[in-house]
């Protein structure tokens, strides 16, 4: 098995989701308890693009498609695990548009409320790079919720870099966040060349 300690702590391993759901079983029981993470943390006001818990249907349509794009090679799945227990996940996905392909999104990745401080959040995310190096990605984008400064920290430690920011934008209810836009280039530049976007 392509097990990952991550820097992770308490005995935490990051593993390659089709690890887990190699077997109908397998890919009930992680898609259950990834279901109770994402709508646990959500509940808790969670910045993962759903207002509402996402209902368990939901999130097994979400990973069912996350799962085919990583059969294809067109994705990574990863998952944080204590024991038998699946403590966090979080994928990348290439563009769908063709003139978008050599780069990727990094989405959804979450921590259960209780093995938050553990180094999973950090362990999940240098896995999804390291994956995304590895496949020949050229750019790796996120966007986080503005007041995501934990995560934003995080992103920014890996090498991110924010490249765009839209004041306002995501609404929950009444409230209204920034939407941060970042990068992390693997393309290797020539001596003297400026940074994408810059004259």
């Amino acid at each position: 098995m392509d097990r990952e300690t991550g820097g992770a702590a308490a005995g935490a391993v990051v593993v390659d989701a089709l690890e887990l759901v190699s077997d109908p079983e397998g890919a009930a029981r992680f898609a259950g308890a990834a279901h109770r993470i994402l709508a646990e943390l959500v509940a808790g006001g969670a910045a993962l693009g759903w207002v509402e818990p996402p209902g368990r249907d939901q999130v097994a349509e979400l990973l069912d498609g996350v799962l085919a794009a990583v059969r294809t090679g067109d994705a990574a799945l990863r998952a944080a695990c204590l024991g038998d227990r699946l403590v966090g996940l979080g994928y990348w996905q290439r563009y769908a548009r063709p003139t978008h392909r050599p780069h990727a999104d990094l989405e959804k990745l979450a921590v259960a409320a209780q093995a938050h401080g553990l180094g999973i959040g950090r362990a999940l995310a240098v896995a999804l790079v390291e994956d995304a190096r590895r496949a020949g990605i050229e750019v790796l984008t996120l966007d986080a919720r503005g007041d995501n400064t934990r995560a934003l920290r995080l992103y920014s430690s890996l090498g991110f870099t924010e490249y765009g920011r839209l004041p306002r934008f995501v609404a929950v209810g009444e409230r209204r966040y920034d939407k941060v836009l970042c990068m992390l280039d693997f393309r290797p530049h020539a001596p003297g060349d400026a940074p994408s976007g810059v004259a």
